[in-house]
């Protein structure tokens, strides 16, 4: 049976992401998703920071608000007020930051195709934005994931020893007692390659562990050295 791949966020994404501000109106919301032949766009402040995401079921949800028949004078004493005023914002909003849905789901560069598409059957997403730094650095939909499907893993290794490095490296951050500022790491069929120099033989016992501890590793060789005294002294 075919092995597929499952590359990360940052070969999938869709890094020209059109944006809006928290003052566009509407009416230029839809024209953008219209013209672009898109189905939502981020909202972003001066800094370009994530507000929000309208989407288009936020868009039907505006123009289907205005067919809203008045609620009840029984029904209007048990609603939540709360929830009410949220709604006619949301149905009656006339710029970004009124309609739009702030609840927004995010993933970083190195999140696998298949964390990703886990996330949005859990979530009932059509998408989710790709953040690095707090920055928005892309955006992956269904269809991205779905050229994740077309990759046969045979044909593709770089993307997956790329995945299984960048895996180290974050779970390193992770550690502070790692040899993150000493080591380099390399990553090739599965088998991850430490390189530069050790503390001492218990850091390099844990990173060893470490390594292993990531989805698709198959090995680990450590080819690092013991620090020199130099460099210990500034440690």
């Amino acid at each position: 049976m075919t092995q597929f791949s499952n590359p990360t966020a940052h070969s999938l994404m869709t890094r020209s992401v059109v944006t809006v501000l928290p003052s566009t109106p509407v009416r230029d919301i839809a024209l953008t998703l219209c013209e672009r032949s898109i189905s939502a766009v981020p909202v972003v402040n001066a800094t370009g920071a994530v507000l929000g995401l309208v989407t288009e079921a936020d868009l039907i949800r505006r123009l289907a608000g205005l067919e809203d028949a008045p609620m009840g004078w029984l029904a209007a004493i048990f609603a939540d007020p709360a929830k009410r005023a949220e709604r006619y914002a949301r149905t009656h909003g006339v710029v970004a930051e009124d309609i739009m849905t702030q609840e927004v789901v995010s993933v970083t560069p190195d999140t696998p195709a298949s964390a990703i598409a886990q996330l949005m059957e859990q979530k009932n997403i059509r998408r989710v934005l790709v953040l690095q730094a707090g920055q928005l650095a892309g955006i992956v939909s269904r269809a991205d994931l779905l050229r994740a499907l077309t990759i046969p893993q045979e044909e593709a290794p770089g993307l997956v020893d790329e995945h299984i490095r960048q895996a180290v490296l974050e779970a390193m951050r992770r550690e502070s007692w790692s040899n993150g500022y000493y080591t380099n790491i390399d990553v090739r069929g599965g088998v991850v390659t430490f390189e530069g120099f050790r503390q001492d033989d218990g850091t390099s016992r844990g990173m060893h562990v470490l390594a292993l501890s990531i989805p698709g590793v198959r090995g680990v060789v450590d080819n690092t050295t013991p620090m020199p005294a130099a460099f210990m002294s500034g440690i």
